[in-house]
Order: structure tokens, then sequence, then C-alpha cells
């Protein structure tokens, strides 16, 4: 079993058919089918289930692929840590949820490309489930996530705190109690977002259902609908203090609304030059992404 036949693997398993995998990788078919012939047979085991549509792993085949990802994964890593004259450089990828990405990191990030110009450093943003598993999975350097995390595989380093707020049109009543939104639309994130999370936790300990659910990618659309009247929504003070004070919309304080926000990367990964300043900055520079409080 050598890298070559493992990279062969990979690509299958991946695409889901040898006739891809082989277009793929500029390979004949028949080379793909002896090479995947001869694994099976030194392992000992059948990794694919052949089908008119293509293939699709056993049990054993995707214990085998997750072994392959991460031996490559490994050699990526042996290049980095070889190449890496601890000058911060290359590619930094962060990821974020949306409501930090809006508020807390442009002038963070503004610092950062300012010292470290020859770092190419990209922000994607998605849930905190998203973040996590896109960190897991080496798709992130790393992530700001709602905490706190526990994870084996992952380092976390609380960042800020922030507070959540009810948002509502500014027409509506003060809400003195969550019976006062019983027959309201929730407009929230999609699924995996922390803040709906505990929204709807919430709701589910006062045993309340909420007359309907409407889901939103982007913040602005969040605001724009609670502001016309359309439904209320959960959000932290930070990200509608703006919103708020031009009388856009209302907010009212709830009880135990407190949420951290931490910052995760993976345990068991070397850490580039460019990660570890970023990380740096992060404990150097805590007035910088609390500056839209101060």
């Amino acid at each position: 079993m050598d890298l070559h036949t493992l990279k062969i693997f990979q690509s299958v398993a991946k695409m889901g058919s040898i006739s891809q995998a082989a277009r793929e990788l500029q390979y004949a078919q028949s080379n793909i089918t002896m090479k995947i012939k001869q694994l099976e047979s030194n392992l000992q085991t059948t990794l694919f289930y052949r089908h008119n549509r293509g293939t699709a792993l056993t049990d054993k085949g995707s214990m085998l692929l997750t072994y392959t990802e991460k031996i490559f994964d490994l050699i990526e890593e042996t290049k980095n840590m070889m190449n890496d004259d601890q000058t911060p450089r290359g590619p930094l990828i962060i990821g974020s949820m949306e409501t930090t990405a809006a508020v807390r990191l442009p002038v963070l990030f503004s610092k950062y490309h300012k010292d470290f110009p020859e770092v190419d450093l990209t922000l994607k943003t998605g849930s905190t489930e998203q973040n996590i598993q896109a960190v897991l999975q080496n798709e992130l350097d790393g992530a700001f996530v709602a905490g706190p995390i526990n994870h084996p595989d992952l380092i976390q380093k609380e960042v800020f705190e922030e507070e959540l707020m009810l948002i509502t049109d500014t027409v509506h009543p003060p809400i003195s109690s969550i019976k006062d939104i019983q027959t309201r639309t929730l407009l929230v994130f999609h699924a995996g977002c922390a803040y709906r999370e505990k929204f709807e936790l919430w709701l589910k300990q006062e045993k309340m259902i909420p007359n309907k659910i409407m889901e939103f990618g982007t913040i602005d659309g969040i605001i724009g609908c609670v502001a016309a009247g359309l439904g209320i929504s959960m959000l932290p003070q930070s990200v509608v203090s703006k919103q708020v004070q031009d009388g856009i919309i209302r907010q009212h304080s709830i009880p135990n609304g407190k949420v951290r926000t931490v910052f995760i990367y993976r345990k068991d990964k070397y850490v580039p030059a460019s990660l570890v300043k970023f990380i740096n900055m992060l404990s150097e520079e805590e007035g910088l992404i609390n500056k839209i409080e101060g």
C-alpha cells in the first residue's frame, strides 16, 4: 500500500465512480480498477460496493478513507512545518459567525492585514456548527464560534462576551414576560446557529411553541424584516445597537442573555506563524474587537 494507491482510492471514494476518478486523475479506467482490486487484495477486505451508478464505500472503506485523509493531512502539515521560517505568509483561512464578522472583526482584520501583508487572509462565515466541523476537517485554520466548546481535538480561547437581546419593531410594547411573544413569528438564522439554539431552548424550557419560524441567511435580512413588523428575533446587542439608536427597531433585555464568543483551532495540528500571530493579536488587541462598545 503506497501513497499513489491511496490517492487513487481517495479519489474514487470522493467521486463515487471509477470512471469519474479516472477522468480527474487522467488515468485509464482499467488502471484505476486494477489498483483498487490490488488494494482490496492486500488489505483482504472489500472497500467498495459496485452498483449501476458507480461505487459506494463499505464500512471498512469508510474507515480507510478516514485514515487516508489523516495521512495526507499529516504529509501536508509536515511540508508546511519544514517550509515555515516563522515569517507570517501564505494563506490563512478564518471562519466566523455572521454576527461576529459584521461587527467585531473589521478593525482586527484591518490591523492584521496591515501588520502582515504577505498573509493571504480569507474570512468565511457560517454557523457555529459549520465552523466547528470546518476546523476539524482542516478546511479552516481557526474560527470564531459561540462557546464554550468541549472537544478533545480543539483548543478554545475566549475572546469576548455578547449580551443577547430580543428585537422587535418600534411599536411593539415592552416585553416583560416570554408570554408576550407567544404568537409572534420568530426570525432566525439557519439551523446550527448558536443564538437560534439558545432562543429555541429558552422557549422549550417555558413550554412555548412559536407561531411560525422563518429562516434567513443575513443579519440585514433579519433586522429589516423585524423593523417591518414581520416578527421578532434574538441577536447580540453589539449587532443591533446602531439600529436601536436610530429608532429602526426596539430591543428588550432577556434573563441569562450572556453568551461567550471563543476562537477555536486544532490541538493536534502544527500552528503556522500566520496563525500564531493572529492568536497573539487576539490577546494583545482585545480593545480592537471590543471597539464597538467604546
